[in-house]
């Protein structure tokens, strides 16, 4: 081991005279050491507070036998800091500077504090406390304090004693001898708790009016109500009681009051004392049932059984023990009793108070009991309580119980519970959904039915509700064939020639279904409203084009069948396509668009595509204009033949009939027109053109 001085240095203060080392012997020199070992390991240990070497000093400490050394050194071995551990032995070795320094250079200010009051400093302890351990600080006031009352500064301890918060201990047990000086700092301090002091030692000094004078001050009315008991003046005691309302001094008046055989006020305080049990045993035992009621309703479960069972022993006002033991959550021995003694009112308010986690006996029996008295509405209430959702729904359906949103959603059961199986839930909601169809409820009944899987029979509700947005809405998310065709198949039972989102969507769900034959047939009903309402036949073409586009592509449709309509559409176009043609030549050509008209009033299946008024209306105006008047009159005669229930003025303007008729000279029929005046055709071709410029052309 190599140590940082020179042996001559290290023996120097051990031989005052250094030439007494170069006079011995080589051979002297280790019995001199052994001589000597004891002093020289306590300079070296000090030397290891220098240098920091512990581990040194540990050996140090051992050959100079330095026991307590050794064991603080051990110790101090769990400090984080290396400068707290050498501060240590530092302290061992009598270093204090050091020691000190140590401690502030490592900044263990908890050390530093315990150091200086090992070491007797105290203003130093104090002062680095405040500043830097605060959290030591009141146990730093409470050392020193005992510190100047072991020397005899009493006066100096009793500051110190409040500040480390102890005085209330401390200073009586320090003043203890000296009671005057006692009693003034008592009534300096006004503190409660050294007021209670006093007035206990007071007491126990049988100064009674002195004790109650500092009683009062301390406001410890238990201790003024006893004392008070004790001298005999219960009333003022009972004062005291009734004003402050403290549980404890109500109880020690209501224990004197039943020593004495005060019932009700004993009663009376043990109720103020919430000492309910108490109360409770005093009324049974004097009989006083209605004060036993109103106690037991205040009380704890277990004392509201226990007035129920009192009651029920007694045999009177049942009433009263149903109620507790519906109060203290006995349910099934208050509906027992409800039960044995037909208190329907009491019943009902048991079953509100029942859920889910009662016995499904115990809900079963109070659903009996309300169906037999004509309560349904209860009654189902607890069968959706009890989960007993079939018997629910035949009570609904037998009495003509309205089913609510709340109940449905109560009898639907989630996917994820296990008391029923997938296949028993779905036929459940489809139940419900049916009960709901019953009662008109269509909505809720295709919200049970989508939930149970059966979008067809969703579909079917929701078109009998009349919602038009959800029937699109819902066939748009259903995605499925039979839901588009259902929806279109609604949506053209609708006014759908003034709406054109109708039909779009009755086009978009034909389209979307695969269902060509049908948006064939409504094409051509397009096209027969076209004809009919605003007499305009070129849209009427463009829409049976349509219609034969789509019946030729349908697949769903037997091919008898579809020549056969094919045959009749193409038929239908051909006529219409002559029509239209006799209109478009009659300014160049007018013998030829004539001929043509005439041509197709002697077609027989003419009226399947063409109305007779409109081809028969065209020759009349034509032969008007060329003043030919017994040939328009003859057309006009025919009109009225063909088409005898029909208003002429539909298909020939009340103008061109009067002027055929002076042409004629016969006189005209009043009755042939309406009392209301109508547009002329022309009038009527331009309104509606304006009307039929609105609806999108299919």
């Amino acid at each position: 081991m190599v140590f940082p001085f020179t042996l001559s240095s290290f023996l120097a203060p051990y031989l005052p005279n250094t030439q007494v080392l170069m006079v011995l012997p080589l051979t002297a020199l280790p019995f001199f050491l052994l001589y000597h070992s004891e002093a020289i390991w306590e300079n070296m240990a000090r030397m290891c507070v220098k240098t920091h070497r512990l581990d040194v000093a540990k050996i140090c400490l051992g050959n100079m036998g330095h026991a307590r050394g050794a064991k603080a050194l051990r110790e101090a071995e769990q400090e984080p800091e290396e400068e707290a551990r050498v501060a240590v032995l530092a302290i061992q070795l009598g270093m204090l500077e050091d020691a000190e320094q140590l401690y502030k250079a490592c900044k263990r200010y908890d050390l530093l504090n315990k150091f200086y009051q090992a070491s007797n400093q105290w203003q130093k302890a104090i002062e680095t406390a405040e500043a830097h351990d605060r959290v030591h600080l009141r146990t730093t006031y409470y050392n020193y304090a005992k510190h100047l009352e072991a020397v005899g500064e009493h006066s100096l301890a009793l500051t110190h004693y409040e500040k480390s918060d102890t005085h209330r201990f401390e200073v009586p047990r320090m003043l203890s001898e000296n009671l005057q000086a006692l009693e003034n700092y008592v009534n300096k301090m006004k503190d409660k708790s050294l007021w209670k002091w006093w007035a206990q030692y007071l007491e126990s000094q049988s100064a009674m009016k002195s004790a109650l004078k500092y009683y009062a001050l301390a406001q410890d009315y238990f201790s003024l109500v006893r004392v008070h008991c004790f001298q005999g003046d219960i009333q003022k005691a009972a004062e005291i009681a009734n004003e402050t309302g403290n549980w404890a001094a109500s109880y020690h008046l209501a224990r004197q009051y039943e020593s004495q055989g005060e019932i009700k006020q004993a009663v009376h305080f043990y109720t103020r004392a919430q000492a309910f049990n108490n109360a409770i045993r005093l009324c049974k035992e004097n009989n006083l049932d209605d004060q036993l009621m109103n106690l037991a309703l205040l009380s704890s479960p277990e004392d509201m059984i226990e007035a129920a069972c009192y009651y029920e022993e007694k045999g009177e006002q049942m009433d009263r023990a149903v109620m507790l033991y519906h109060k203290a959550g006995h349910f099934s021995k208050a509906l027992e009793l409800a039960f044995a003694t037909q208190q329907f009112g009491a019943l009902q308010l048991i079953a509100e108070d029942l859920d889910e986690k009662s016995d499904p006996a115990l809900l079963a029996r109070c659903s009996d009991f309300f169906i037999e008295h004509a309560q349904y509405e209860k009654a189902m209430e607890l069968l959706l309580t009890a989960k007993k959702y079939q018997e629910a729904l035949q009570l609904c359906l037998k009495q003509n119980l309205t089913i609510t949103e709340e109940m449905a959603e109560r009898m639907t059961v989630s996917k994820d519970s296990k008391d029923l199986s997938e296949e028993s839930r779905r036929e459940l909601l489809e139940q419900i959904a049916d009960c709901c169809m019953r009662q008109g409820n269509y909505h809720l009944a295709t919200k049970k039915y989508t939930q149970a899987g059966n979008k067809l029979k969703a579909m079917r509700a929701l078109m009998k509700s009349g919602d038009t947005e959800k029937i699109i809405f819902f066939a748009g998310v259903s995605r499925q064939r039979e839901s588009y065709i259902m929806a279109a198949n609604y949506l053209q039972s609708l006014d759908w020639r003034k709406d054109p989102e109708i039909m779009k969507n009755i086009i978009s769900f034909y389209t979307k279904g695969r269902a060509l034959d049908l948006l064939a047939g409504f094409y051509d009903a397009c096209a027969q409203v076209e004809i009919d309402e605003y007499q305009n036949y070129e849209k009427a073409q463009g829409a049976l084009t349509e219609a034969c586009k789509c019946l030729s592509k349908s697949k769903t449709i037997s091919l008898p069948d579809q020549e056969s309509k094919l045959t009749h559409l193409q038929s239908k176009m051909a006529l219409i396509k002559r029509f239209l043609h006799a209109r478009r030549v009659y300014s160049e050509d007018p013998k030829e668009a004539i001929r043509q008209c005439e041509l197709l009033l002697a077609e027989q299946d003419l009226d399947s595509a063409i109305r007779q008024g409109d081809v028969l209306g065209f020759l009349v105006g034509h032969y008007l204009r060329v003043e030919e008047f017994h040939v328009a009159y003859r057309y006009l005669e025919e009109m009225r033949k063909r088409i005898p229930c029909t208003n002429l003025t539909y298909y020939v303007n009340q103008q061109t009939i009067e002027a055929v008729h002076r042409g004629v000279g016969i006189p005209i029929n009043q009755s042939l027109f309406p009392e209301q005046s109508h547009h002329s055709s022309m009038e009527t071709k331009e309104v509606e053109e304006e009307v039929a410029e609105e609806v999108e052309d299919p």
